[in-house]
């Protein structure tokens, strides 16, 4: 049991070794993250939202990126992902969306929020009517826009995800 500790151990290590080495390098916030598949990490990626001008490249989401490159597929089942910090629900969306086998994290979404990253009314808007949403929401064009989903259950040979 032990190996297998510290090789979590590690692992973390490396991502908050990125979270606080790039946030120095001033490439972002403090965050980083790793993908590790059959014990060795395979990808890393740390928050570089401010250098990039990309809202969505954080940590998570960049490491994501990278190993479904280097793996050469859109799915991370088999990895685990190591990061600094408890995912925000961007982030919480995408390692969803990638499907790894489990998540390792460091700070809190409590510790992240008392430095200034609070994502809490992110998850507030989300319980709220569309009508009573800080951002407006409007649909239109529906019918329009269904033929696109038509088109995707008619169409052979996709790749389902």
């Amino acid at each position: 049991m032990s190996d297998f500790s510290d090789s979590r151990n590690a692992f973390m290590r490396e991502a908050i070794k990125l979270s606080i080495d790039k946030m120095k390098e001033g490439k972002g916030g403090p965050f980083g993250a790793v993908v590790v598949k059959n014990g060795e990490i395979i990808a890393r990626g740390f928050n570089n939202v401010t250098s990039s001008n990309d809202p969505t490249a954080h940590a998570e989401v960049d490491a994501i990126r990278k190993a479904c490159q280097a793996l050469g597929t859109f799915q991370l089942t088999g990895c685990e992902l190591y990061t600094s910090c408890e995912p925000c629900p961007m982030c919480l969306g995408a390692i969803y969306w990638a499907r790894p086998d489990k998540v390792y994290y460091g700070n809190t979404k409590a510790d992240a929020a008392a430095i200034g990253f609070d994502d809490a009314f992110i998850y507030e808007e989300l319980e709220k009517p569309l009508d009573q949403r800080t951002l407006p929401l409007q649909q239109m064009l529906r019918e329009e826009a269904l033929e696109g989903f038509r088109e995707w259950v008619k169409l052979e040979g996709k790749t389902e995800y």
